[in-house]
């Protein structure tokens, strides 16, 4: 992945449009997705837990810079079979710039 997102940026897109679903703090609750700490470099479906779906249990996805990316443009597409409802972000820098706040804050 080639550009660099802005960290504050994706602060505000993950408040706006993911926080309803998803927390990113270590030992936070799953909400109706599942907490993001520590995902980075983990396969798809693994947090203790939750409850995922099958097609995201046999994904065998590791989240990546270059997964998610691709992921949440359209997560439907990319998971066929997911649970997630999340229509996904069209604009390549929201994208960067969510993946840059998820990078740090969801690090273990």
């Amino acid at each position: 992945m080639a550009k660099e997102g802005n960290e504050k940026k994706g602060a505000k897109i993950f408040k706006t449009k993911c926080s309803q679903c998803h927390t990113v703090e270590e030992g936070g609750p799953h909400k109706q997705g599942p907490n993001l700490y520590g995902f980075f470099g983990r396969q798809s479906g693994q947090a203790d837990g939750y409850s995922y779906s099958a097609a995201n249990k046999k994904s065998g996805i590791t989240w990546e810079e270059d997964s998610l990316f691709e992921y949440l443009e359209n997560p439907k597409k990319y998971i066929k079979g997911t649970k997630m409802v999340f229509a996904g972000l069209k604009k390549p820098q929201d994208r960067y710039d969510l993946i840059a706040y998820l990078k740090s804050s969801c690090s273990a």
